[in-house]
């Protein structure tokens, strides 16, 4: 029988992320499980070859990176009551970073929203949950944000 011991929920903050952690507490809460929740700041890499200097690059990178360290600590706490919950934030492509960090902590299912970007976002976008979904090892439980009103 298949048991969930580790639950990766990926968020970013934005206003369908408490329901993304919402079910990820759920099935943490169900079945005992320790959820990692991860957020990925945005990689910068593709301006270098627009004559700004990689150390600005960099520092604002980092900058980002502390912000969203504050803002873990207070998702964490006030979406993950009961739960035996860890936060991190991590820089890069938000699909690659998910994916590697599933395999790093060797988590058994992944739980993330999905924006539903259509049309031309997302040919120029893509889908991060598309990726992961496509390429995960572990099942990947997807959260379509609900409709405001």
């Amino acid at each position: 029988m298949t048991t969930l011991k580790k639950i990766l929920c990926a968020v970013d903050f934005s206003g369908g992320s408490p329901l993304v952690a919402e079910y990820a507490a759920i099935l943490a809460a169900a079945t005992k499980a320790e959820v990692l929740c991860v957020y990925v700041a945005p990689s910068l890499a593709e301006y270098v070859g627009f004559n700004v200097p990689q150390a600005a690059l960099d520092t604002f990178v980092g900058d980002v990176v502390a912000s969203a360290g504050t803002t873990m600590d207070e998702f964490v706490a006030a979406n993950f009551p009961g739960v035996s919950v860890k936060g991190i934030v991590l820089a890069g492509y938000p699909a690659e970073e998910i994916l590697a960090a599933a395999t790093e902590h060797n988590v058994d299912m992944i739980v993330m929203g999905t924006h539903g970007r259509t049309g031309i976002d997302r040919i120029i976008f893509g889908s991060v949950a598309e990726n992961v979904v496509k390429s995960a090892l572990c099942p990947v439980l997807t959260v379509k944000p609900r409709e405001a009103g």
